[in-house]
């Protein structure tokens, strides 16, 4: 039984060369909002506990743990360019996601450390300062704008990214809450407005960060991807690919969120050329549905993982709905 492992070469290799560019320019904005990032920071946080604004607190602490995700960002995709390993025999690509999750738990934790202090400003109203803490929040929200402006650039389907813009906008949308605290602080003397948005705020961020995570733990847990559908792709082979009977032990996953592989039996007629049938599925695969990297393991007659010795699973196999074959 011949069984192929080769990449469908068209599909591969475009694929291959758009991640590569992707990655290398998101890796630049990454470290560029990073370093936008920090070095403001400092200046919220000072403004912060000067002002006495939760809302520039909460802003300082958020951009405090940006800081640290967008250097993982950056990390991941400097390990995501090395080659494999024969340890890691898929490459680092999927550290990517793995980093991506982890961001979407850090912005779980502030969101609701921020909703915990504004509790307790409520409870207890503090004075704030509006003039200086509208001063640092336009500052702060124009280097936000700068860095979410470099990042929007980037691959937006990268899971990677979209965490790394999630944690700016984050920032951004606080900012923008200082700034109408301050307003109407200014106007009114109302203090509650501060912790009051605080909260909005976190709200906002806990939503996008719970999709966010539930994204990157579907590519983790090697799920179809959103885009595809296995049973549909299986049908189409066999209605499209000369020689081919049945598709079945079919599995379709996604390597980082962008990069999508699948695995497969093609069960075909008798008198094909296997190598033929191999190539004219992987082809299909690249074209059609953006499989770049595939394996498929042609056969003839009994299916290689079935039971030598099982007749009724054997008769089973051979008479089973296509549906339930597909593993």
């Amino acid at each position: 039984m011949a069984h192929t492992h080769d990449h469908a070469s068209q599909g591969h290799d475009h694929s291959h060369g758009a991640g590569h560019v992707h990655g290398s320019t998101d890796k630049k904005r990454v470290l560029i909002a990073a370093c936008l990032t920090a070095g403001f920071m400092v200046v919220e946080a000072l403004g912060g506990l000067l002002t006495g604004s939760l809302a520039l607190l909460a802003d300082a602490g958020h951009m405090l743990a940006d800081c640290v995700a967008l250097g993982l960002a950056w990390y991941a995709f400097h390990l995501a360019g090395r080659p494999a390993t024969v340890r890691l025999t898929y490459g680092f690509g999927r550290v990517k996601t793995l980093v991506a999750y982890t961001n979407g738990i850090a912005i779980f934790a502030i969101a609701l450390w921020i909703v915990y202090e504004a509790w307790g400003r409520l409870l207890t109203p503090e004075p704030v300062l509006g003039g200086p803490m509208l001063v640092v929040a336009i500052a702060g929200l124009a280097v936000n704008i700068g860095s979410f402006y470099v990042l929007h650039g980037g691959d937006r389907g990268s899971l990677n990214m979209r965490g790394a813009i999630l944690h700016v906008l984050g920032d951004l949308l606080g900012s923008a809450a200082a700034i109408v605290a301050a307003l109407v602080i200014l106007a009114t003397g109302w203090t509650p407005i501060d912790p009051i948005l605080s909260v909005l705020v976190a709200l906002l961020i806990l939503s996008t960060a719970w999709s966010l995570m539930r994204e990157a733990a579907h590519v983790l847990l090697e799920g179809v991807p959103a885009s595809l559908d296995r049973d549909l792709i299986a049908r189409d082979i066999e209605a499209t690919v000369k020689g081919v009977r049945e598709v079945h032990h079919m599995h379709v996953w996604s390597l980082d969120g962008s990069s999508n592989m699948a695995t497969l039996h093609a069960c075909l007629n008798d008198g094909v050329d296997a190598h033929m049938a191999v190539s004219a599925i992987k082809k299909r695969l690249a074209q059609e549905h953006g499989i770049a990297h595939a394996t498929v393991e042609p056969e003839f007659g009994r299916c290689a993982d079935s039971h030598e010795h099982d007749d009724e699973h054997e008769h089973a196999h051979d008479t089973a709905s296509h549906r339930g074959h597909y593993h």
